[in-house]
């Protein structure tokens, strides 16, 4: 069987590797021709996950058609920004009830659509299944064989259970959950308070901060969540706490480097212009914000990070205002 991933950075070919080494025939849909060339005559994929041999089975290609023909599981793993355009771009292509598997952790900036209100919108005449695979996961670890655990949301409880057993080997568990919104806005929200903690650590805050940091952004990211009508239990799992932790404190997060970058005096502008990667949480800190203004959820964290990053505020200056908030009851 034919699983399609959309997608050639350092996620989208962990995952082809994952399934190319579990029997599929994975082909691997990238943008540049000059990059699929090179892929599949080097096994490498050079640019985002250097010294890693891929799998026979992956076969990387620049043409829709050649990526698409008669699959009937894709992997998207594109920034959530360019999501809606591509899908509309592959739409003519893609067929009746195919399970969508999306990876991309962020709230469209325009809309404040989840990722599964995007596919609904764009694809809903076809009656898709969707499927969210979110939760603690380096791309580096992962096609490592380093034991990682991840969750896939899906309101099908069927569909989940056989997607569980598709991505699962003995180094990479998949559970599945039938809260979809509660999975996306974990996988989204934490990408705001991994760069709030990267920027706590550039001020050298310490490790309190840090720990208070993840704890209240825990509670944020609930309480926005539950007022959306997603399970309050979710957000206590692994694409809630579990990918929080690890983004807010591995140094191999793209969302803690920039916040690591902010705390040490660069500007957005600056960090941006060196970063070869998008770093979600940039454009998701802007969403989450406006969502939360527009449900009358009170995320200060949240604030703050969006008026140090797209405001210019003084991080020393925001956080000082941060602690001097009234107090209150846990």
């Amino acid at each position: 069987m034919n699983v399609t991933v959309i997608g050639g950075g350092s996620w989208g070919t962990a995952l082809a590797q994952l399934l190319a080494e579990k029997g599929y025939q994975v082909p691997l849909l990238v943008r540049d021709p000059k990059q699929a060339e090179a892929i599949n005559s080097t096994r490498e994929n050079a640019k985002y996950l250097p010294n890693v041999p891929l799998h026979k089975n992956i076969t990387a290609t620049a043409d829709p058609n050649a990526a698409l023909s008669g699959s009937r599981h894709i992997v998207f793993s594109v920034p959530c920004q360019v999501f809606r355009s591509t899908l509309k771009k592959l739409e003519p292509l893609i067929e009746e009830d195919t399970v969508i598997i999306c990876t991309n952790k962020g709230l469209e900036l325009d809309t404040g659509k989840t990722v599964s209100e995007v596919v609904t919108e764009e694809l809903g005449h076809k009656k898709p299944v969707f499927a969210m695979l979110s939760g603690p996961s380096f791309a580096a670890e992962v096609v490592r064989g380093m034991p990682t655990a991840v969750v896939l949301g899906c309101s099908d409880a069927r569909c989940g259970k056989d997607l569980r057993e598709m991505f699962s080997n003995e180094n990479f568990r998949a559970y599945s959950s039938t809260d979809v919104l509660g999975v996306e806005l974990g996988g989204a929200f934490k990408n705001v308070i991994a760069i709030a903690a990267g920027m706590s650590d550039g001020l050298k805050f310490g490790a309190n901060a840090r720990a208070a940091l993840i704890t209240r952004g825990l509670a944020e990211m609930s309480r926005l969540g539950v007022a959306m009508g997603a399970k309050a239990e979710t957000f206590m799992g692994l694409s809630g706490m579990g990918d929080l932790v690890l983004t807010c404190t591995g140094d191999l997060s793209r969302n803690r480097q920039v916040g690591l970058k902010l705390g040490q005096g660069k500007t957005m502008a600056e960090i941006l212009e060196e970063m070869q990667q998008v770093a979600e949480g940039v454009k998701t800190t802007t969403a989450v914000h406006q969502l939360a203004q527009r449900l009358n959820v009170e995320l200060p964290i949240t604030a703050t990070m969006h008026a140090i990053i797209h405001d210019g505020k003084n991080p020393h200056d925001a956080w000082r205002e941060l602690m001097k908030r009234e107090l209150r009851e846990e």
